[in-house]
């Protein structure tokens, strides 16, 4: 039975030792310069100097995504944007990002934020209802407390940098914090953490953080938060004890995939969960 720990953070999993990723660096930097212009894999391996197929296999080794799905989800954030801060209609928007169809831009939207476009757009004020909530409890039992020990996945959470405030843990079924994660808690401080009844599968460990100093928007668009992401996947197996994980929360850089995830959603998902457990304890 495994017993050793693993420590993961996304500058750990982005160390490669030839100059090949060094030229993904620079095709990511070039993708958020021109999200708004076309860009299939022809020309983003064009401007790579490789093969589409060497180009893909590269991009997907460093970040876990195909390039074009990679590109969809940076499409998806500037969406997000564009719905908090301008006036534009859901179709205008769809399309100024490179998407004809709004029944598609909304399906996909949905899929991976967790809520649609329209309630997005609305959702400032149950953000921060959210927060405040969770302001006010400063701290809570944790869920494992209040769960089974089966299907174990545990293990202490740290931060490169001083932090007070909310951590967003969760398992997904893919390398990117999007749709609503497999199995997911909210932390009220750094330390130890715990998934139980966990499903045997594959999964990918994420989280992100939400300072008590940030406002709303910040927490809609979480853009400066401190995050982590698994480049290698969790496998849980029958009867194997998967190793204890050791994981660091550091600054965004450039080469992170964007948090689609709605928080809002998962802090309401957070507190109903908490309330109905303890409502049942009483």
């Amino acid at each position: 039975m495994a017993n050793s720990c693993s420590l993961f953070t996304l500058r750990e999993g982005a160390e490669m030792t030839t100059g090949t990723f060094s030229d993904i660096d620079a095709v990511i930097a070039y993708i958020h310069e021109h999200i708004y212009d076309p860009l299939p894999l022809s020309r983003l391996a064009e401007y790579a100097s490789y093969s589409p197929y060497h180009f893909s296999r590269l991009f997907k080794e460093k970040m876990g995504l195909s390039p074009l799905y990679y590109v969809s989800s940076i499409r998806l954030q500037k969406a997000k944007h564009l719905l908090l801060h301008t006036r534009l209609s859901v179709r205008d928007i769809a399309m100024e990002i490179g998407q004809q169809s709004l029944g598609t831009f909304t399906t996909r939207f949905t899929e991976r934020v967790g809520i649609s476009p329209a309630q997005f757009r609305c959702s400032a004020v149950d953000a921060s209802d959210h927060f405040s909530t969770l302001h006010k409890l400063k701290s809570w039992t944790p869920e494992y407390l209040l769960s089974s020990s089966a299907g174990k996945i545990e293990g202490i959470v740290q931060a490169a940098e001083p932090f007070h405030g909310v951590i967003l843990i969760g398992l997904f079924p893919k390398p990117i914090p999007e749709g609503v994660p497999l199995y997911g808690t909210l932390l009220s401080s750094l330390g130890y953490f715990s998934f139980a009844n966990v499903k045997p599968g594959t999964y990918y460990l994420m989280a992100t953080s939400v300072s008590w100093g940030m406002g709303t928007n910040e927490i809609l668009l979480p853009q400066a938060t401190l995050r982590t992401r698994s480049r290698d996947p969790i496998v849980v197996r029958p009867g194997l004890t998967v190793p204890k994980q050791q994981v660091m929360l550091y600054p965004p850089s450039l080469d992170d995939p964007p948090i689609l995830i709605s928080l809002s959603l998962l802090m309401q998902r957070f507190l109903s969960r908490i309330s109905a457990k303890m409502d049942i304890s009483h």
